[in-house]
């Protein structure tokens, strides 16, 4: 059996080398599962040549970053079977593992600003008005900017605190600070992705509400959207409530919740934006022909056939 206690976690299974880059515990609380390592990197990797293959044909060049995402995923959960077999202690393989799992739902959510941002823009386009007291939280731009800015400072924090916490261990030093920082960092992402997910239900609210807009913003596209938005979100709570409780926290020493709430939301929020990938729906093209409305470097309204 592993041995558990309130101030770390050891695997009898192996023995601590105690190298110059190994903690003298294991900083996860748990030796990470191999099978969970192995079917994360091959869903991982095969979701990647799925958005490369579909980012090329439909030329979605603002989708981008969630094929980057899925290599990020990849690569860190190479890193947590490198754990796994190798060398649990190692803080190498716990900071790479912590920074690409991190780091790659920021890629994710940043293509979520960016289709909102474009439908906004089509909308406005066939004459959506948001209304003068929040036509300014509406702005394609701001949007962008604004969650994709915070995402950035608020990874930074994250990373930065994870680093901390594994170099602390080393030292046989209290973690107390530097997972506050992770905290903060986590905290004001929550909060900022909740502003998110409330402007893009109020967007949608807002469509249904106006007798204008048809069918075509009553598609799958729109409902995908929202549920890979939730999806995140839940990732980031889940991440928020374990770091609240500190290092070796209930959470955070039962993989059961990293594999429930951390893999799987991400994972289920890749696959179904490859099934109903973007490009079916937004692609850039000519102005207004016919019924269907094209942007020039615009959404379409209309399913690529």
């Amino acid at each position: 059996m592993s041995s558990t206690s309130g101030s770390g976690y050891t695997d009898p299974n192996f023995p601590n080398p105690h190298g110059p880059h190994d903690s003298r515990l294991v900083i996860y609380g748990y030796t990470p599962t191999f099978s969970l390592c192995i079917l994360a990197i091959i869903l991982f990797f095969f979701a990647t040549l799925f958005h490369t293959f579909q980012t090329f044909r439909y030329r979605t060049w603002f989708f981008i970053p969630v094929p980057l995402a899925c290599v990020m995923e990849t690569v860190g959960y190479i890193a947590r079977a490198l754990s796994s077999q190798k060398d649990p202690y190692s803080i190498i393989y716990f900071v790479v593992q912590y920074f690409f799992i991190v780091v790659a739902p920021v890629f994710l959510s940043a293509s979520l600003y960016v289709c909102m941002s474009r439908l906004i823009r089509a909308a406005t386009v066939e004459g959506w008005e948001a209304g003068s007291q929040t036509e300014s939280l509406f702005r394609p731009r701001r949007i962008l900017w604004f969650f994709i800015t915070s995402d950035v400072v608020c990874t930074i924090a994250q990373i930065t605190g994870a680093a901390l916490i594994g170099s602390q261990e080393s030292k046989q030093a209290s973690p107390t600070t530097a997972n506050d920082i992770l905290l903060a960092g986590l905290a004001v992402q929550s909060f900022t992705f909740l502003i998110f997910l409330t402007l893009l239900i109020a967007f949608q609210l807002s469509l249904n509400q106006n007798s204008r807009f048809g069918w075509r913003w009553n598609q799958p596209f729109f409902t995908v959207l929202g549920l890979s938005s939730l999806l995140v979100f839940i990732r980031t709570l889940f991440r928020l409530a374990e770091t609240s409780q500190g290092v070796f926290g209930y959470l955070s020493s039962h993989e059961v919740y990293f594999g429930c709430l951390e893999f799987a939301p991400v994972v289920v929020a890749v696959l179904l934006l490859a099934t109903w990938h973007p490009g079916k729906w937004l692609h850039n093209g000519k102005p207004k022909v016919g019924n269907d409305l094209r942007l020039e470097d615009g959404p379409s309204l209309n399913p690529t056939r």
